[in-house]
């Protein structure tokens, strides 16, 4: 399973799981948000950032790889001062073994911040301590909106009209760095149908 979990994965800390495709508005409150927690409750332990779903084939839902998806989260950490590890966790598609496999990942029983009920009643079940994050502007900040968006931007070649519509939804330093890597153009090759976008 790609990629393997660490020989010692991190300490005990304050876990922030997503998929991150892209990492937009709504990542970078949940990750604020997390972090602000983390420093008042527990300051001893790290932020580790979970990446989920890093062995899916390239697809409309899945156009990142975890590796680009953690050089998006860096570009935005680096810019927010806000230290954590990042962690990449391939699924497994099986919900009741999930924790006890991401945990060889992000290590064992900290406390998880998310917004998702799903995530948090996983993590509850198996003795994690779950502190619920607030949704903030979910209609706005939901993956597969900011995809949407990013698909049909995949074809304009003005970058200042690029950042002025993805700059709604995706931090100005992710919306840069995706720019300087390349990273919308294959969305417009993505979908269902065989006829790219534009």
């Amino acid at each position: 399973m790609e990629p393997a979990p660490p020989e010692e994965p991190p300490e005990q800390g304050v876990v922030v799981l997503g998929r991150f495709q892209p990492v937009h508005k709504g990542h970078a409150l949940m990750i604020q948000a997390a972090d602000i927690w983390r420093t008042e409750n527990a300051s001893g332990k790290g932020l580790i950032i979970a990446i989920g779903s890093s062995n899916q084939p390239p697809s409309i839902r899945n156009p990142w790889s975890s590796e680009e998806r953690s050089a998006m989260l860096r570009a935005w950490l680096d810019s927010s001062g806000i230290e954590a590890t990042i962690v990449a966790i391939p699924d497994i598609e099986d919900p009741p073994k999930w924790v006890e496999h991401a945990e060889k990942y992000h290590g064992g029983a900290g406390s998880i911040f998310t917004t998702d009920v799903g995530t948090a009643e996983l993590y509850e079940s198996s003795g994690w301590p779950v502190i619920m994050g607030e949704l903030e502007h979910r209609d706005s900040y939901e993956g597969w909106r900011v995809r949407a968006t990013a698909q049909m931007m995949s074809t304009v070649y003005d970058e200042d009209a690029v950042r002025s519509v993805m700059g709604a939804s995706v931090p100005e330093e992710v919306v840069s760095h995706m720019l300087e890597e390349g990273l919308l153009g294959r969305l417009a090759f993505m979908g269902e149908g065989g006829e790219p976008v534009g």
